[in-house]
């Protein structure tokens, strides 16, 4: 993958092809001053649609202006059908998105707080098939980058396989998972990009991010990211960590921040932007979202994104 600089203005830019693939969950959102255990509070906002981190992350690159394909699983239900016509609405490609009978789709609960902090409980669906011998992936050769989340393991391995294959570069979201997934699509993964309780989890709750980031680089991944919020971006490509602080922000909604960060750095990644141009983007674009309520609603377009960016240059 031969990295090219990151454009002086949006007119040289050529809107790359993903792929997504992974969870798309129904979003039951509600707003309230607090929440506090064991008590009840009054929702002053509630919202519904579609949610789930690779869905989340493939809405945010194409309002980007990315050529997106999204690929996943739900039940031939009303939540499944939902997010399938959502997903369309927003200029996706859903062919791959298979709603099954018999099927329960997932679902989330979020209760987002006045300070933008968020708490979610999802059901991660019902008798939703393991096997992915289905997935059309014989597009990916003509992708310019793929991600996935680690919510379908089978399918996640069979598309970076085949990007890998291809030279196609690879984005793993990293949120919390067993450990025997991260295992098995590492050595296949380019980008392994993890929250900080999912790289905490992996690699032993070690609190050195440098020792931990190394660890994760050690099961095969060429890069090795994790997302600390407020605190920024650190990663590690074979020659130790760095780190990038995060633009500030006064967030009102933190809902979907990394899963638009992912979808913007499969974008920049596309476009074969090099790794600290292509974390510094993504975490623009994710510093705009946190401004708006709502967890894919408040993805930017690209001018948006590029006039943040570029303002806090100066």
């Amino acid at each position: 993958m031969t990295a090219v600089a990151m454009p002086a203005d949006l007119a040289s830019i050529r809107p790359p092809a993903l792929a997504c693939l992974g969870l798309s969950a129904f979003d039951l959102t509600w707003v309230v001053e607090r929440l506090v255990p064991g008590g009840k509070a009054r929702a002053a906002e509630h919202h519904e649609g579609g949610g789930g981190m690779a869905a989340n992350a493939a809405v945010a690159a194409a309002r980007l202006g990315a050529r997106v394909r999204f690929l996943g699983r739900a039940g031939d239900d009303m939540a499944g059908r939902a997010m399938h016509r959502e997903l369309a609405s927003q200029g996706i490609d859903v062919t791959g998105f298979r709603l099954f009978d018999g099927a329960r789709s997932s679902v989330s609960g979020i209760v987002v707080e006045a300070s933008g902090e968020r708490t979610i409980v999802n059901f991660r669906g019902e008798n939703l098939p393991e096997d992915a011998s289905w997935l059309p992936l014989d597009d990916v050769a003509g992708m310019d980058a793929v991600l996935a989340d680690p919510r379908w393991p089978q399918g996640a391995a069979a598309l970076f396989e085949r990007a890998r294959a291809h030279g196609v570069p690879s984005v793993l979201d990293g949120d919390i998972a067993e450990a025997a997934v991260f295992d098995r699509l590492l050595p296949l993964t380019d980008y392994a990009v993890f929250s900080e309780p999912g790289l905490a989890g992996y690699a032993r709750a070690s609190d050195d991010l440098g020792a931990s980031l190394s660890y994760a680089r050690a099961r095969g991944c060429r890069v090795a990211a994790v997302t600390l919020g407020e605190r920024g971006l650190a990663w590690d490509a074979g020659e130790g960590p760095r780190h990038l602080p995060a633009f500030p922000v006064q967030a009102v909604d933190t809902t979907g921040a990394g899963d638009v960060f992912h979808g913007a750095l499969a974008y920049a990644l596309g476009l074969r932007w090099p790794a600290e141009d292509a974390f510094r983007f993504s975490a623009a674009v994710a510093a705009c979202k946190c401004l708006y309520r709502g967890g894919r609603s408040g993805a930017p377009d690209l001018a948006t994104a590029w006039a943040f960016l570029h303002r806090s240059k100066e």
